[in-house]
């Protein structure tokens, strides 16, 4: 529990700069499980490991690692701040509710702010920094401490500086890293998505998606609040809104694990209805920057190739999005370390996702999802959600080899597409060279696709 780092709450509250916290009436008693409602937001739902972390086979040792980390629970940014006003807006206007839950709309005022971290996203980061401390100490020198980047939006930057902080706390102040590199977003950035002029966005698909969910929706709070004249697109900004309202009030000393203080607008749906809203933000990530879009995928390339240059101690070789000036420079890409944070948005994350070749999908229907798919926003892309490569140095058969393994959210990938084994103590884990020989797509620069962004 964070609040027992003491002093590290100190350090964090000088990271943050938020509006103020919302007032609203407590929420209405949830009939299913809230663990379960928190985690069928899609990508603004708070971080939640699936799994438990799998320690590497007893003849293994990490000899590094590389954390790709989005950064955490913030409030909406202006675009959804505008569709939520609306929703919100039309509900307050109707005549008279002809359902309690409605009943808090006639006090409540809308204070939330934009874009900021809110007192969640700080603890999750930092408590993301503290697991990584006490996974990975053995692998920390006074002279070999982790080298941490962020792309350069304030909550981003926060989020970096938060992990540090919860890092250096649980080292008990013995190592505390600094973020070296902060990116301007308005250049060459390998840690977000601004720079394919040329990409697709997802909002075709989500629209398709969103006439089958939402007139259903539509119809039974209209009939709630007569006169609201509420239309589908006001449905999406609601339901936002319950898991933005929610992140918000978390206070400072909120355990994480516990379930979270629900707002209101949380009881206005069902939870299949919750489970619709999340496959909206499959929809989106795939076809923005995942498998669906033309030029998706290939602005995860600048990553990745930083990532095996890392790897293998290597200049790094790139001609999308990194920075060659930075790069080229061991005070700002080092290659002596031992654990590496870079620190973004989810975009970029799952942008990488597709470069490496995890969660492979094929197609995702924008009228009939699939019940069991892997391409699950709330599970790969939460906030504060994370992709972790641990290289590894293993003795087998009387000689010694490298080997890569990546978790996401502590889930162990199962990097098929390198060999790796299926089951067993070394499930997971591939060949050095046959995971190199894999990123084809990264090593020659996205093969031709980063040319189609302008």
């Amino acid at each position: 529990m964070l609040r027992t780092f003491g002093a590290v709450w100190t350090a964090l509250s000088s990271f943050l700069s938020l509006a103020p916290l919302p007032k609203f009436s407590p929420a209405h008693e949830l009939a299913h499980d809230t663990f379960k409602l928190q985690q069928s937001w899609g990508v603004y739902s708070p971080y939640h490991a699936a799994e438990h972390y799998i320690p590497p086979p007893a003849d293994c040792e990490i000899s590094q690692v590389n954390i790709l980390h989005r950064h955490g629970a913030r409030l909406p940014t202006e675009h959804q701040t505008k569709d939520i006003h609306s929703g919100v807006k039309k509900l307050q206007s109707a005549e008279y509710y002809t359902d309690s839950r409605l009943d808090f709309l006639e006090t409540f005022e809308y204070s939330l702010g934009e874009n900021l971290l809110v007192p969640l996203g700080a603890i999750q980061s930092a408590e993301s920094g503290k697991a990584a401390f006490q996974r990975y100490s053995s692998l920390i020198t006074e002279d070999d401490i982790p080298f941490v980047r962020a792309s350069g939006m304030s909550r981003v930057v926060e989020t970096a500086k938060n992990w540090s902080a919860g890092f250096a706390a649980a080292s008990d102040y013995t190592y505390t890293p600094k973020l070296s590199v902060i990116f301007d977003e308005a250049g060459l950035d390998p840690l977000q998505d601004d720079l394919c002029p040329n990409a697709s966005g997802s909002h075709k698909e989500m629209s398709q998606w969103l006439a089958v969910y939402g007139p259903p929706i539509t119809a039974r709070l209209n009939s709630w609040a007569p006169g609201a004249n509420l239309v589908d697109e006001d449905i999406h900004g609601l339901m936002m809104l319950c898991a933005f309202h929610t992140v918000a009030s978390v206070p400072y000393e909120y355990n994480e694990g516990s379930p979270l203080p629900f707002s209101p607008f949380c009881s206005l749906f069902k939870p299949s209805e919750f489970e619709a809203f999340e496959y909206s933000s499959d929809l989106d990530k795939y076809y923005s920057t995942g498998y669906g879009a033309r030029v998706g995928r290939v602005q995860g390339v600048g990553y990745v190739n930083e990532l095996l240059a890392r790897l293998t101690g290597s200049p790094v070789s790139d001609h999308t999005s990194t920075n060659s000036t930075l790069d080229s420079d061991p005070a700002t890409f080092p290659l002596n370390h031992t654990i590496y944070a870079d620190f973004t948005h989810d975009s970029i994350v799952v942008a990488a996702f597709a470069t490496i070749g995890l969660f492979p999908t094929h197609k995702l229907s924008t009228t009939h999802p699939k019940a069991q798919r892997d391409w699950l926003a709330s599970e790969i892309i939460p906030f504060s959600g994370r992709m972790v490569v641990e290289k590894l140095t293993c003795d087998r058969h009387d000689a010694s080899d490298s080997y890569i393994r990546i978790l996401v959210n502590e889930v162990l990938q199962p990097l098929a597409f390198c060999g790796a084994k299926k089951h067993g103590p070394w499930k997971g884990l591939c060949q050095f060279d046959a995971f190199l020989d894999s990123q084809e797509y990264a090593r020659n620069d996205g093969n031709g696709d980063w040319e189609e962004c302008f």
